[in-house]
């Protein structure tokens, strides 16, 4: 069955031979787009859906996230509002209650999560692993997060838990190790937290090259807290994402830019934590390439909201709207290494968010409304 969406006052389909349209029409055919252009010149098809002068963008990529959890963190977020610091200290608090639910808890929190972040906008979405840190509690997070999708990561180097704190060294064995090797088979990627108070450069690279030896794609928690060898450790091993990058020297930035590692941004946790925001323009001037996350997590960014993200980005991080917009969904492709998603072209997945508003400009000139209309996933509305 082919859907005529028509009636669109603005598509941005972010393909570069497109651009972006005016009084435009799409063609999905079955789960992939088959054709976009001007609504006068659009070929017939079996339905038609009118959406009456709104606009339409590709469906949001969420590229960061972590809502395999149980339990919340609200007292923790409510300290920090009160002036206490965060560390990423309360991590191992989500870690006793995620080992402490059932498979029907952890599955029923990650689809309540998954489908706010649907009615938000979010067609794809990565999932880590990393609130179980033991063997059975990792493979357990995986086999969960690919029931609802085929990005998940396997995040057992997110802290050392209170059962090695006295021998890091024993758990970076083990994680890149037997952990890994029976965590691999439910992962696409591996990640490593390599920050002050989780792990230093030198474990970071044993468990990433270990990863890579195991045929997953790499991926790195980076100078979120302090400026240390996260980014140029993802630039030297070519991990698709540095993520966080709140904290970056000259030498990090020349580095992104001059790579294919993207630079994702996650600025809810700046929002939670009352912390620095990244500079994105600093990192688009130079020319890296960036993208937008939710980073979701009961600790330091309780949000599943991409728009909510745009928002801060071009608010706090000095972002035009249209390069918030390309960062949370190409830019997120770009950080999945995928090129089937985050564009509206000819052969892309149909995964498309009809916005209620004439423009993209809403999405940040209305922080906190919701403007998501309608959302095609595989070319089927949710």
């Amino acid at each position: 069955m082919s859907l005529l969406v028509t009636g669109i006052a603005e598509l941005v389909t972010h393909d570069p031979a497109t651009g972006t349209l005016h009084d435009a029409a799409v063609i999905v055919d079955g789960s992939h787009i088959a054709w976009t252009g001007p609504a006068a010149h659009a070929p017939a098809a079996d339905e038609r859906l009118d959406v009456q002068g709104r606009a339409v963008v590709p469906g949001f990529v969420d590229s960061h996230a972590h809502p395999v959890f149980a339990g919340d963190r609200a007292a923790e977020f409510a300290a920090r509002m009160a002036g206490e610091p965060y560390t990423g200290g309360g991590i191992r608090t989500t870690v006793a209650a995620t080992r402490a639910a059932t498979d029907d808890d952890l599955r029923s929190a990650v689809r309540r999560l998954l489908t706010e972040m649907r009615r938000q906008g979010t067609t794809t979405v990565e999932m880590k692993s990393g609130y179980g840190l033991t063997v059975a509690d990792e493979v357990r997070s995986l086999r969960l997060a690919g029931e609802v999708t085929a990005e998940t990561t396997y995040l057992g180097a997110h802290v050392v838990p209170t059962e090695y704190a006295d021998r890091p060294d024993d758990y970076v064995t083990l994680v890149s190790g037997a952990m890994l090797e029976a965590a691999a088979p439910y992962a696409r990627w591996i990640d490593v937290f390599c920050e002050r108070g989780a792990f230093d450069g030198d474990q970071a690279r044993t468990i990433l090259t270990a990863g890579a030896k195991a045929g997953l794609g790499l991926r790195i928690h980076a100078n979120q807290l302090t400026e240390g060898p996260g980014v140029r450790l993802a630039v030297e091993l070519g991990a698709a994402s540095a993520d966080h990058c709140t904290h970056l020297s000259d030498a990090d930035v020349d580095a992104l830019a001059g790579s294919g590692t993207v630079a994702t941004l996650l600025p809810g946790a700046e929002f939670s934590t009352r912390s620095p925001y990244p500079d994105a323009r600093r990192l688009l001037d130079a020319g890296a390439t960036v993208a937008l996350a939710t980073d979701c997590n009961p600790g330091s960014s309780y949000t599943s909201s991409m728009p909510f993200c745009i928002a801060l980005a071009v608010r706090e991080m000095r972002m035009t709207p249209a390069e918030a917009l390309w960062a949370a969904t190409a830019g997120g492709a770009r950080a999945l290494r995928r090129d089937d998603i985050g564009v509206l072209r000819p052969g892309a997945r149909a995964d498309l968010v009809v916005l209620d508003a004439p423009s993209h400009l809403h999405l940040a000139y209305r922080p906190g409304v919701p403007l998501i209309s309608t959302v095609l996933h595989d070319g089927v509305p949710l």
